[in-house]
């Protein structure tokens, strides 16, 4: 018998259940009820509570971080040199040298690959697991996860730190509720207080208390009130953006949160304070020991077409470029995280929306490069101290065990304990698959 379903997802077979349902005194609403909690049984079990994601915004190279080449010509090895890890016959840049002795704890995966190097386009595949579309806008992992789970207290679901990339819409097809809410703070370097990261619009203006402030709430929901009674088509529910502000802002337990002041000295040196990212790392680490489940970390500066060495080292004494901020930030989480035993049930995710060119260009750069890339995931069930996959020897493509940006997804959404077969609906009640059809989970990375 034809299994054909109709277009609001319902097959010919469940109609006949729900005839056998009806036999019974059941209706279709029980049939749906029944079937999302069929849906909810299998889902995977969690792994983690909670994902960080460190975004490395403009596309990192990967031969100058985790997939180095040191047998291949010059113009494809690059300037950098390598070193061994605490896992025999694997060596990464020599850039990170901490992140080398901690690698048992981390999982490479060398075989990713995408056919879209274009910045907005990549980030896309790689935020949301599906390729763009003109006809509909996905959500992001991190507005997905904050869709299907809760968080505890007021604190967002769905936090960017400092900022969410410009890239890419945060919540697609989802409620606004889901976008992230970006932490903001100066990104100045000439301001001391960088590292702190001190968090925009959590404290009162001049003369505005918190009844002030409540009072203010209350005439804003009259009006919408007094809207939805004049039309009944105007949707009921409150302001999300308002609700979150006044929620974080009536809070002081959920504006210490962000407050690295109380964080000793030494470790806020150990993630690093002369750039943005350490501090990141470290607000991200706070956020999820406070029960968010889904942070990211956006990194800058990545975009490397010209003098491939500013990875490294941009001016004679600099310490703070971007492989050695990455370094030390990454080694300080994931430490920070296995001391307090946060690390089993906390996924850190590390990529950016592409690799870069096999060969260094005419200005001593890389320039975009989809066709094969790296990926760096530890914690939260994944099985460290591997290599999954491999590019072939110049670093072109993908030499063995290809994974997709969707299947990357699916397995991130796995971990979490999320079925990526999952349905999801936009708007107008078209049901779409948290997960792209046909993306796998990735062999060997889950333990």
């Amino acid at each position: 018998m034809n299994d054909a379903t109709r277009c609001d997802g319902v097959t010919r077979r469940d109609l006949l259940r729900v005839g056998g349902l009806t036999a019974l005194g059941w209706g279709l609403g029980d049939f749906f009820r029944l079937q999302h909690l069929f849906a909810a049984e299998t889902s995977p079990v969690a792994k983690a509570k909670s994902c960080i994601l460190i975004w490395l915004d403009g596309g990192p190279s990967h031969i100058e971080s985790f997939d180095p080449k040191p047998d291949a010509p010059e113009e494809v090895r690059g300037p950098l040199k390598t070193i061994s890890t605490n896992v025999s016959g694997v060596r990464i840049s020599e850039c990170l040298e901490q992140t080398a002795g901690m690698l048992d704890k981390l999982a490479i995966i060398r075989s990713m690959t995408s056919p879209l190097g274009e910045h907005n386009f990549g980030t896309h595949y790689l935020m949301t697991g599906y390729k763009p579309s003109p006809a509909l806008a996905y959500p992001t992992l991190g507005a997905t996860v904050a869709h299907l789970r809760t968080s505890a207290g007021v604190l967002p679901p769905n936090i960017a730190v400092p900022t969410f990339t410009g890239k890419v819409s945060g919540n697609g097809y989802l409620p606004p509720a889901t976008q992230p809410f970006s932490v903001g703070g100066s990104s100045n370097r000439r301001d001391r207080n960088r590292s702190s990261l001190k968090v925009r619009d959590l404290d009162f203006y001049r003369g505005l208390d918190l009844t002030r402030l409540n009072r203010r709430r209350q005439i804003v929901r009259a009006f919408d009130d007094f809207s939805r009674a004049k039309d009944a088509a105007t949707p009921t529910a409150t302001d999300p953006d308002l609700e979150r502000a006044y929620n974080l802002i009536a809070s002081p337990k959920a504006k210490r949160a962000f407050a690295l002041t109380e964080e000793s000295e030494e470790t806020r040196q150990r993630y690093g304070r002369g750039n943005s990212i350490g501090p990141s790392c470290l607000m991200a680490r706070r956020l999820v020991e406070r029960g968010v489940p889904f942070v990211t970390v956006n990194s800058t500066g990545w975009d490397s077409h010209q003098d491939i060495l500013k990875l490294k080292q941009r001016y004679p004494t600099d310490k703070n470029a971007p492989l050695p901020s990455l370094d030390r930030a990454l080694t300080a989480l994931i430490g920070d995280l296995d001391d307090r035993r946060l690390l089993d049930e906390t996924l850190v995710v590390v990529m950016g929306e592409f690799g870069r060119t096999p060969k260094i260009n005419s200005a001593g750069g890389r320039d975009h490069w989809p066709n094969v890339f790296s990926v760096l995931l530890a914690g939260g069930g994944v099985k460290g101290g591997q290599v999954i996959g491999s590019s072939n020897a110049l670093s072109e493509y993908p030499k063995d065990q290809p994974v997709t940006p969707a299947d990357l997804a699916a397995t991130i959404y796995t971990l979490l304990g999320i079925d990526p077969n999952q349905e999801l609906q936009t708007a107008d009640g078209r049901p779409v698959r948290v997960a792209r059809d046909g993306a796998r989970v990735i062999d060997g990375l889950i333990g």
